[in-house]
């Protein structure tokens, strides 16, 4: 539970060398720049080397060009190519154009095709009908209306068969609508058109061509080879240029990338005269390195100092774990980073996410079909929840096995059980008896856990020199034996009848640490060597706190009832299983292993998702409320992330 160890490093030298300052330390891959002004109060005459990104007008326009493609372009490594900003900039906008030029001709073959494909849709519609468009739709005296009809509209038309002019030439038919055709005199042109707007008529276009429909339809058919082929001759350029270009274009757009990145240090570096001045933080491991490539450059002058030197400048945070607890940094980066000085909880999230979630999710054979399932998400989607599944499964496997679950079925171990000269299986989960154990002991797991929790908020708070919060936090000294004495005070007072909790036990192990909480703040300002360490008023703060003190003592229970929700998780697991089987039996036959395979699949995956959401609640809200802020700046050096 670390944090790798950091430097802050202060890069001075002549501004003609800052080029390959800022190449050495973008091509590091380990400098994350920094504010000069957080190092250095005194600016004046100071001024930004360069106010903005010269690189990202050329980039921007590229990518988009690219996007267009909807190809992919995997950057690569282009430390070797060194073209000039003149030259990216031009290559940049010729690009950009030719690849513009290509995809409209493309798009406009496949719109003029979609467009001639869709009017010989519409004109088989009119198949039949003897007339010259042109001249039906230049009529002087009546207007003409192709379009269609709903068929239940079609039979309304008997409303107004007093109307001869509401009348409907029908010409073809499809599955809900029929097409053809009405005309109006323009005198009463509206009030037709009004008539068929209420029968929920759609009109449609036809060509103003001096042709009837038949004409029309061989017109379009003819056409439609000749689109094709333009359309596939402009999709055979466009991939020809790319056959051509693609690995020019992946160099530029890969230097582009780069020298983007390196002008975001360039943007916070600051210049006095002919000189320069960066500033940023790298991990420790990479000093010696870094140090010896900069030491090259002519007039560059380096201070390092220990990022534990330097904490009001909020040093980043590059998380540090074994390979057991890496992948659940995804988890602790999710709710934030910790200061520097803070405890990594990743290792302790590993270890109860597991935990928790192998008791919730128990079934030996879902436990597997789970882990695969993770291994399979990580191997080939590169799924970081996928790392996390995997250990998770197994737990679920090793704790289905003691509850002697395999796919809801849970007498299937116990001859196993027997033969290892045991009477039955350890746990009996659908067992009436053990309801209440099986609560009692997720109640029990919470309490350790939160007690576990305080301890780290201890320790935390001794790392970051907090003592205050250490010893009168809720979660600090004070917090532990005033939790404790009353857990275990009742335990012993109403589960084993032994009276512990006598005038004593209680005024020293639970009213006196509940005092010194409730005084917290000044105490902590008075411990901590703070000047104002007294509030402003004391009766203000004596009542602010007396309703403060509600919700403290509201937190220490709901966070100890939260975990009920481990033991119902296993009850619950056991009954949607026997749901599962009580509809297989009565189904019977092969349809009994159906609905067995049916069921096992629904209540794995949504027992997965409940269960994995559930158990980080309890990470984030119960526990990790207790101990960790997560405020950390994360470690983001400038790095050119090669596909």
């Amino acid at each position: 539970m670390a944090v790798s160890s950091m430097q802050a490093v202060n890069i001075i030298g002549l501004t003609n060398y800052v080029d390959e300052v800022i190449t050495v330390l973008g091509e590091s891959g380990v400098f994350l720049p920094d504010e000069v002004n957080n190092f250095y109060k005194d600016l004046r005459g100071f001024t930004h080397l360069q106010s903005n990104n010269s690189y990202a007008e050329p980039l921007t326009n590229l990518k988009v060009a690219l996007n267009r493609t909807k190809r992919r372009f995997p950057l690569t490594d282009v430390s070797d190519f060194n073209p000039t900003f003149e030259e990216l900039e031009s290559f940049s906008q010729t690009t950009a154009a030719q690849i513009d030029a290509l995809i409209d001709a493309q798009i406009a073959c496949e719109t003029q095709l979609l467009e001639t494909k869709h009017n010989l849709e519409i004109a088989e519609h009119f198949s039949g009908l003897d007339l010259e468009l042109q001249k039906v739709l230049k009529m002087q005296y009546t207007r003409a209306r192709f379009g269609r009809l709903p068929k239940d509209s079609l039979q309304k038309l008997d409303a107004y068969k007093d109307n001869e002019y509401v009348d409907f030439t029908v010409c073809t038919e499809d599955k809900g609508h029929v097409w053809g055709v009405y005309f109006a005199p323009k005198a009463i042109q509206e009030q037709i058109d009004r008539i068929f707007e209420g029968l929920y008529f759609e009109p449609t276009e036809l060509g103003e061509e001096n042709r009837n429909p038949e004409e029309l339809i061989a017109h379009y058919r003819e056409e439609i080879p000749k689109l094709e082929k333009e359309a596939q001759t402009a999709q055979e350029q466009l991939d020809g240029y790319f056959e051509e270009n693609e690995e020019t274009i992946i160099r530029y757009l890969s230097k582009l990338e780069e020298m983007y990145l390196y002008a975001g240090i360039r943007s916070k570096a600051l210049q006095h005269g002919n000189s320069f001045i960066i500033v940023g933080w790298i991990p420790s491991e990479n000093k010696k390195q870094l140090q010896k490539r900069l030491k090259r450059i002519k007039s560059v002058e380096l201070d390092f100092s220990d990022a534990k030197d330097e904490m009001d400048k909020n040093p980043p945070v590059k998380l540090k774990n074994c390979f057991f607890a890496k992948p659940f940094e995804f988890f602790t980066e999710m709710y934030g980073v910790p200061k520097y000085n803070e405890m990594d909880p990743t290792l302790f999230v590993s270890i109860t996410y597991i935990l928790i979630f192998g008791v919730m999710f128990a079934d030996l054979g879902q436990g597997f079909c789970l882990a695969i399932a993770g291994l399979l998400m990580w191997r080939f989607k590169k799924m970081a929840i996928g790392k996390i599944l995997f250990p998770c499964g197994i737990s679920a496997m090793i704790f289905g096995t003691i509850f002697g679950s395999v796919f809801g079925f849970e007498e299937l171990l116990t001859p196993m059980f027997k033969a290892m000269g045991f009477k039955d299986k350890p746990i009996e989960v659908m067992a009436s008896e053990n309801t209440n154990a099986i609560i009692f002991v997720a109640i029990g797991l919470g309490v350790l856990l939160l007690i576990v929790a305080m301890f780290l908020n201890v320790y935390s708070s001794i790392k970051q020199k907090n003592y205050g919060r250490a010893l009168f936090g809720t979660s600090g000294v004070a917090g532990i034996v005033f939790y404790g004495s009353l857990v275990f005070g009742l335990l012993f007072e109403i589960f084993l009848g032994q009276h512990i909790m006598t005038l004593p036990y209680i005024l020293g192990l639970v009213v006196l640490p509940f005092i010194l909480i409730f005084f917290c703040e000044p105490l902590s300002g008075l411990v901590n060597g703070e000047k104002d360490w007294q509030p402003e008023s004391w009766g203000g703060y004596i009542v602010e706190k007396l309703f403060e003190s509600i919700e403290v003592l509201l937190s220490y229970v709901t966070n100890t009832m939260s975990f009920l929700r481990v033991g119902a998780f296993v009850l619950v697991h056991a009954g949607m299983m026997l749901v599962v089987f009580v509809l297989a039996q009565t189904a019977g036959g092969v349809g009994y292993w159906i609905i067995v395979v049916i069921g096992n699949a629904v209540v794995m995956v949504l027992e997965a998702l409940l269960v994995a959401i559930q158990v980080l609640r309890l990470e984030y809200y119960e526990m990790f409320s207790r101990f960790y802020s997560g405020e950390g700046r994360p470690f983001t050096p400038v790095k050119l992330t090669i596909d």
